[in-house]
This record gives structure tokens, sequence and C-alpha cells, in this order.
């Protein structure tokens, strides 16, 4: 196994876990982890996955994971919290030969709901104050800011080092609701099935598509960005659209877009209670590791007046 870099959830989510000092039950899954992981007891390990995580990783896959995992790197030597990333309490872990970063969720019945492990990889790109790169918003329409700002108040997102500016947009009617109807189908918010367009040149360097859109109210724990589209531009910075509806993805890896090609349509997929778009940009293309970099729209109508070099916060109205 040359490279270890098996991922069953990527690292950002609808909600976050404000607390950067290691819970029990963190604490203590991880201790088993690496108790039943040495002695090779993978089947412990299964067993200490919430039923979710077990049908998206079933025993045959996980043991052969786990046995791939030790061949390469070895024992686990040592382990050090860093910090919560989202939902997930994430360890610096030493093996005989390699170092990782194990991310570990835990659901309410202190069972493993959520499992990452990939290369410890240091973010020493240049991180800008303010993009770069010259932005158009990436939608047509009015469209709402419900989280996006400097401050938690304004934007929960701020605690997150790659997401600390990122933006949720949905569509609002003129009583301030999402949706018609009641809101029981995708179909009835307004933002479901709306075109997600680039805001910028660039080149394609990451697609996740085939994630199923929720039902409204219930949430994707396991693929939490849902659909995602990640542009590189010109200036190196990396823009993140996520929650993209199943199977509107119209961009593969690889392919140049130009400002305003359709990238999909506006979805509720991952870690997602209804339709909307998140959007945010880092200085590196990994999104577990990369920082953020705050985003400023070149030209657009705020609230019905006219802004240039603006960045939108919670409760903005915005349209092209």
């Amino acid at each position: 196994m040359k490279k270890i870099l098996y991922t069953l959830c990527l690292i950002f989510s609808s909600y976050t876990l404000s607390a950067q000092v290691e819970t029990q039950n963190a604490r203590t899954l991880s201790a088993s982890f690496q108790e039943q992981y040495n002695t090779q007891n993978y089947d412990k390990i299964f067993a200490m996955f919430s039923p979710e995580l077990q049908s998206a990783l079933p025993l045959e896959k996980a043991i052969s994971f786990l046995k791939g995992l030790n061949g390469d790197a070895g024992k686990i030597l040592s382990r050090k919290f860093l910090k919560y990333e989202e939902t997930y309490a994430s360890y610096l872990t030493t093996f005989e030969r390699k170092t990782f970063l194990i991310n570990i969720s835990t659901d309410n019945n202190t069972k493993i709901n959520g499992l990452a492990i990939k290369p410890y990889v240091i973010d020493t790109a240049p991180t800008p104050e303010r993009n770069m790169t010259t932005l158009a918003l990436p939608f047509k329409e009015e469209w709402t800011v419900v989280w996006g700002g400097d401050t938690k108040a304004l934007n929960y997102h701020v605690e997150s080092k790659s997401q600390k500016n990122a933006f949720d947009f949905l569509i609002t009617d003129n009583t301030g609701k999402t949706f018609s109807g009641n809101g029981k189908l995708n179909a009835d918010y307004y933002a479901f099935g709306k075109p997600i367009t680039a805001p910028a040149d660039g080149i394609v360097v990451s697609v996740v598509d085939g994630v199923k859109d929720n039902v409204p109210g219930k949430m994707n724990t396991f693929n939490v960005g849902g659909n995602t589209v990640v542009i590189k531009t010109a200036t190196d910075e990396y823009l993140v659209f996520c929650h993209l509806q199943h199977q509107t993805i119209k961009v593969k890896e690889g392919q140049k877009v130009k400002k305003g090609d359709l990238l999909g349509n506006c979805g509720n997929t991952g870690h997602s209670s209804e339709p909307h778009l998140h959007f945010h940009i880092q200085n590196v293309e990994d999104l577990s590791s990369g920082t953020g970099i705050k985003a400023f729209f070149e030209k657009l109508q705020v609230n019905g007046s006219s802004k240039t070099d603006y960045s939108p916060i919670k409760g903005d109205k915005i349209r092209q």
C-alpha cells in the first residue's frame, strides 16, 4: 500500500463543536481504537462503529483497510489530541513508519459515526487576508446570506480554520420563508435546482459526485460536503462549492472553466438540512488542512443598493 487516504467523511459540516478540550468519550474511544489496532483486533474496532458506519464500511472492507494501514505504517506509537474539526476529534498520530491525522466523530451512543485517516500535512501555503481573484457571484436572481461575516453571531463557520470565511446562501420569499407548500420535498425550496456557476476562471481540481439529495430535515453525516466542486484560480486560490444537487454536476477534474460556466445545480446533499449553497475560499486544495480566505465580490446588488468589492454578511439579500 503506497498511500493511505481512506476518508469516509469530508471534514466540514453544518454544526461545529466549539470546545477545543478533548471530551471523555473521544478520549475513551481513541484509546480503545489504538489498543485494538495495535493488537490487530479489527473486528473489535468494527464493533465500535455506529450501525450507519458499519453499513458504509462493512466488516470485510474495514478489516482489509486496517490490515493495509498496519502493513504500511505499522503500530501506533503515540497520539496527540489537536483540536476539533467540526464534529471530529483530530489526533496527530505517530505510527512506527509514518505520521497520520486520525479524525474520529462519535454519536450520542458513544459509537464512532465518522472516521478519517489521512497523511499529516503542514499547511505552509501563503494565506492572503482576502481574495486576489476577481469574483462574481456564483448564481443569478436574489439570494439571502444565511451565514456570513467575521463573528460567531454572523457566521458559525468562523471557528473552522478552513471555513472561517465561508458563506451559506439560500433563497427566501417576501416573508422570509425558504420554501413554498409544506417544505417536505426538496422541490418545495426556492434554491433547489438553481444553477450554480463559476465566479471566476480556473481549473477544476476536485469533484465529488453521486451523493443523493437528503429528505429536508435529515442530514448525511458520512459525506458531509455532499456533491462538491473545487476550482483552482490563477492566483492559487481554491473555490469550494458544496451540497450540489445529485447528478447535476457538469464539470470534470482537470477541466478549464470560464466565469459564468455552469458547475451544477443547488442541492441538498451532505450535512445539509435544506437546499442551499456552501461557498468558501481556501489556500490549498485539501479541504481539511487549508486556511480560509475572506471573499469579496467585485460588483453586486446588496439589499437593493450597488456595492463594489464587498463581502456579504448574514441577512444580506444579494444578486449580481
